[in-house]
């Protein structure tokens, strides 16, 4: 392997982050997943009110 250009990035050592890779994926996978069960919250919360809103409108 030759020399490489100092602005040269290697996918490689990008995703090992000298040794840090472990905490800063490890937060991003943290991250993402607090988002996604907050957006399945959310569509679990807007069913059940749909659902209570429609017993209400059969009722009257």
């Amino acid at each position: 392997m030759g020399a490489r250009d100092p602005g040269e990035i290697v996918v490689q050592e990008f995703f090992h982050m000298d040794g840090y890779a472990f905490y800063v994926w490890g937060s991003y996978a943290i991250v993402s997943a607090v988002l996604l069960l907050n957006v399945i919250s959310i569509r679990l919360q807007r069913r059940k009110i749909l659902r209570e809103l429609a017993e209400l409108s059969e009722e009257e």
